[in-house]
């Protein structure tokens, strides 16, 4: 009678095992579980600047790779046959005057940058979906704004470097997998 109790554990707590390691193989733990799986590598290319102030798209590559790296389980390459691609172009920058003295200096001012992005695997399929409003488009439009106040000793250019790493950071958030 003891040993069928016994076997009837044992039976139990092997199979309780099984389910264990057998169900639990496909779950991806960390930030892994946040990104498509199957993807090791990334590419990306000089973002293109199609504005007068030519060093930001140097700017945006550098910010879009630390934040892939630093966020992401992919590596990014520079091979151009890397298991994905991330291509992205700035199309617009613009600096507004929000707010001014009595004696028409600037007192506040937004610096704005617009970029087209998209992401797609070696067979051309699109990686990058808009979750808010699904379009046929292959792109998907970015905008990101930063106010700065010369009086207080901000400049554009840090302006447009805050804006930059928000818009990185904004982009390889829409990597991820939508629930």
């Amino acid at each position: 009678m003891a040993t069928a109790k016994w076997g009837s554990r044992s039976i139990a707590i092997v199979l309780l095992v099984l389910t264990v390691v057998v169900g639990c193989a496909p779950y991806q733990f960390g930030n892994a579980a946040l990104f498509p799986p199957g993807i090791q590598t990334v590419h990306v290319p000089v973002v293109r600047d199609a504005t007068f102030r030519h060093d930001l798209g140097l700017r945006l590559t550098e910010a879009l790779i630390r934040e892939i790296e630093l966020r992401t389980p992919y590596k990014v390459t520079a091979d151009p046959f890397a298991d994905t691609t991330l291509k992205c172009e700035i199309i617009g920058e613009t600096k507004r005057v929000l707010t001014e003295t009595d004696a028409d200096y600037p007192r506040a001012l937004d610096a704005a940058i617009q970029v087209r992005a998209s992401w797609s695997d070696r067979a051309g399929r699109l990686l990058l979906n808009n979750s808010v409003v699904p379009t046929d488009d292959l792109t998907i439009l970015f905008s990101q704004d930063e106010r700065f106040v010369p009086e207080a000793g901000q400049s554009v250019d840090m302006a447009m470097q805050q804006a930059i790493e928000d818009l990185a950071g904004r982009i390889v958030s829409q990597m991820e997998i939508r629930w």
